[in-house]
């Protein structure tokens, strides 16, 4: 299995069909979109750290029972100038590109100072996210892709910065009933400021778009809601998603912190950017509210130091906003993707320091000025979770531990905002890949597993089944990695319910490690005429024609026989 992260992917641009074992609902029909890193060298050069591998897009399709399956790299400007050079030339999060030693003076020192405020590399390989009806590969820096999600074809490349003051933005937004896009970045030092930008993307009136047959991006909708003042200027918290529920934004400002003085002399001083991430242990970590209607931010409560990449869900209840998320005790995980440190996985030495914490905080709305300084100010008999009134009128939370070894949270989303009981998540002990997949219920605390020898599962995403009445209808899709070469990797298709594996679909490739993605229900798929790029035979129709069905049936059943 050495070298099963830093291989080089292939990918495969033109639909493959999956051999499916049980059977896939009738109702279910969509893509499910994902997005991860595929290529870790490039001629010579190799990268330091997985995040930093060349976006691999894939992609299952599932329609009349059957799938399809097929895989495609992001054509960024980062893919291009890399494969064109043949070597890495453009800097990621832990691997710093140099000029060639073959430039002459100036271009050497051109290079070194553009790098003091550096334009960040837009090679998005963490999420799918939605704008309207587009879709776009997104990571944590301000530019975004827009891509076609039939046939992977990349179309469009997007700047934030362009509509609003943003440097980093988080590749985890929320969407709201009347289709805005809500989203959160980091204004660094603008105007002598740094703070946190709130801002929505409206939609476009898809009809007045047909109409004018001029199709404008939907960034043109982008106006920031509100800015939270970093609590220094020049070490803003670094933040991967944050919290929304019926009234309130909620943002953790977290000790995890990106060091700009480190950041705009790191080319000079050699290292990369990755060494900019200081965890500052003896720091606060502040919890803000955002009232979503008058704007105004509560500044004043907060709990210990800790780093939090994913929240899992917020809501309301009696004048509480209850907060749930994955914590750690500090920043160790970023150093275990590091590609030297995952291959040392199999010899067993590579261990992470801080398991993944499943947290509840409750934040009380309404602060008793008649409370005693010590007191409680959590009402709620559900929980342990406490927040404790200070002398200086600052609340500190303490947590109630819901469970540990979980990562990659995803909820009905149906529930996002409001109060749920389910999370899907993956199960991660000592080791940074998951082994397993979990349901856990809040509410009695019970777990539900699936687990297979030799397989490494995804982000587990759930589709609701069509008229469900239960938080829990639905089902659950995760890619599986195989680390066996006899054993295919697949589709696995969960009943939510019960977790039990009600199908999977094998593919005859070699799947990559993944991070995040989503799943597009076929009616909100643009037909072709609605498609405005790319130029693929396939695009519109995600599926082959029907000799091509049947020269892959021949193809799946040797396979079939091979094994």
């Amino acid at each position: 299995m050495e070298g099963i992260f830093s291989r080089n992917k292939q990918e495969h641009p033109e639909p493959i069909q999956a051999v499916v074992h049980g059977k896939i609902p009738s109702w279910m029909e969509g893509i499910l979109l994902r997005n991860g890193p595929g290529m870790h060298k490039i001629g010579d050069t190799a990268y330091n750290h997985w995040f930093d591998g060349m976006a691999l897009l894939h992609s299952f399709t599932i329609k009349n029972g059957e799938v399809f399956y097929r895989s495609k790299y992001l054509r960024s400007d980062t893919y291009k100038s890399n494969v064109e050079a043949n070597r890495i030339v453009v800097s990621e999060f832990g691997t710093m590109a140099y000029p060639d030693p073959c430039k002459n003076i100036f271009s050497k020192a051109f290079c070194y100072l553009s790098h003091i405020i550096p334009e960040f590399t837009d090679n998005n390989l963490i999420n799918i996210i939605r704008n309207g009806e587009d879709y776009y590969a997104s990571s944590e820096v301000n530019f975004i892709t827009k891509i076609d999600p039939r046939t992977l074809e990349t179309l469009e490349k997007v700047d934030y910065s362009k509509y609003a003051a943003i440097n980093l933005a988080t590749a985890h937004p929320h969407y709201d009933s009347a289709g805005n896009v809500l989203n959160m970045g980091t204004s660094i030092v603008d105007k002598g400021t740094t703070k946190y930008i709130l801002f929505k993307i409206t939609p476009s009136a898809p009809d007045l778009e047909r109409e004018t047959k001029k199709k404008k991006s939907s960034l043109k909708n982008l106006e920031v809601v509100c800015s939270i003042p970093s609590r220094s200027a020049l070490q803003p918290s670094y933040f991967h998603s944050f919290g929304i529920s019926e009234n309130y934004i909620v943002f953790i400002e977290q000790p995890f912190k990106l060091d700009i003085l480190k950041l705009a002399t790191a080319y000079i001083r050699g290292v990369n950017w990755a060494s900019c991430l200081v965890f500052l242990k003896d720091e606060k970590t502040w919890i803000h509210l955002v009232n979503r209607r008058s704007k105004k931010v509560s500044t004043k409560v907060y709990t210990d130091a800790m780093v939090v990449f994913h929240h899992v869900n917020a809501y309301e209840e009696d004048d509480h906003v209850i907060l749930d998320l994955i914590s750690y005790t500090d920043s160790s995980l970023y150093d275990m993707f590091y590609l030297k440190n995952l291959d040392r996985m199999f010899d067993n030495t590579a261990k992470i320091t801080s398991t993944p914490c499943f947290k509840r905080f409750v934040v009380p709305l309404q602060s008793d000025k008649d409370a005693e300084v010590g007191s409680n100010l959590v009402r709620l008999p559900s929980t342990t979770a406490s927040a404790v009134k200070e002398k200086d009128g600052s609340i500190y939370c303490q947590p109630e531990i819901l469970c540990e070894g979980i990562e990659l949270p995803r909820i009905n989303y149906d529930y996002n905002g409001r109060k749920y009981r389910y999370i899907y998540a993956t199960e991660v002990k000592w080791l940074p890949v998951p082994t397993q997949l979990c349901k856990f219920d809040t509410m009695t605390k019970r777990k539900l597993f699936w687990r297979e020898e030799h397989c490494w599962p995804a982000e587990p995403v759930f589709v609701p089944s069509p008229n469900s009445k239960e938080e829990d209808d639905g089902i659950i899709l995760s890619t599986i990695v195989t680390t066996q070469p006899q054993k295919p990797p697949f589709l696995l298709i969960l009943d939510a319910k019960s977790f039990k594996e009600i199908a999977r679909a094998t593919v005859n490739v070699e799947l990559h490690l993944d991070l995040h993605g989503i799943f597009i229900p076929e009616k909100d798929l643009k037909t072709e005429q609605e498609t405005d790029g790319g130029k693929h035979e396939s695009k519109g129709n995600p599926f082959p024609k029907t000799d091509d069905i049947a020269e892959a049936s021949l193809t799946v059943k040797k396979h079939m026989e091979d094994l």
